[in-house]
């Protein structure tokens, strides 16, 4: 185990602390709006001390690392050493006591994924990944699905906060799926735990139009280190910037590809 993913673990793990804690009484949770957004994007205190541990985490081991996260620390993604951060995926789970959320740690190195650690406190689960070593679920292997054929899975995606062009781009992908005979849809409302899913062989794929890096960075070192593929929706390497993507198992990669892209805002 490297540096990094001993300090990835251990961060998360604080973060997840955080977290946990309240949500025992979500209810009580105080949040907001984000600024500039709609009044369903929201941030709560939780997300702010859990990103500030995770940051104090970090710091302590890597003073000089870049630092990416969604809750006010900006860096640039070429960084040579870049921590990306998101210290609660799925806020608005989390807020409603929806048990699926999680916190995200990953680290990058002139701008390729190492390590990638996802920690859903609620239910203390652990998807862990390293470049070259694979990818684990609570210390058991990961590895996608192997099926070929789309009306053989269950097809995972994410909905971003636009309600416009981009939300009816959405439903249309969605609609041509179930014409393919997909076994059915999943919006879970977690895109790290949604990747984690097609690398668990939960999910055969998963897509969304707009995703920021925090959402994604470590979920698609996980999916790539299960054996799937991850791109953009129109097929190319994924950046570390806000973009669209398609995680799949690789075998329905194709398939999967000729329908987002077909649907892909403009």
């Amino acid at each position: 185990m490297t540096a990094e993913l001993r300090i990835a673990e251990a961060a998360a793990r604080a973060g997840g602390e955080v977290v946990a804690r309240y949500f025992r009484d979500f209810a009580n949770v105080a949040s907001e709006a984000k600024a500039g957004e709609p009044s369903y994007n929201r941030v709560s205190v939780a997300d702010l001390e859990s990103e500030r541990v995770i940051v104090e985490t970090i710091r302590r081991a890597f003073p000089d690392h870049a630092i990416l996260a969604e809750e006010g620390h900006s860096a640039h993604s070429h960084a040579e050493h870049l921590w990306v951060i998101d210290p609660i995926d799925g806020t608005n789970n989390f807020l409603h006591g929806i048990p699926q959320f999680a916190v995200s740690v990953a680290y990058y190195r002139a701008g390729q994924p190492e390590c990638g650690v996802i920690f859903n406190p609620a239910r203390d689960e652990w998807f862990i990944a390293a470049k070259g070593q694979g990818a684990f679920h609570n210390g058991r292997p990961m590895r996608v699905s192997e099926h070929t054929r789309l009306n053989e899975v269950l097809i995972g995606l994410g909905f971003y906060y636009d309600r416009g062009a981009m939300m009816e781009a959405t439903l249309d992908a969605m609609r041509d799926l179930f014409h393919e005979n997909i076994h059915c849809i999943r919006r879970m409302g977690a895109a790290t735990l949604d990747l984690c899913m097609v690398g668990c062989g939960q999910l055969g794929a998963f897509f969304e139009y707009e995703l920021s890096p925090w959402d994604y960075a470590a979920g698609r070192l996980i999916v790539e280190e299960a054996g799937g593929r991850v791109t953009t929706c129109s097929g190319e390497a994924l950046p570390l910037t806000k973009t669209h993507i398609l995680a799949t198992n690789g075998r329905l990669h194709a398939p999967m590809l000729e329908i987002v892209q077909r649907h892909l805002p403009k």
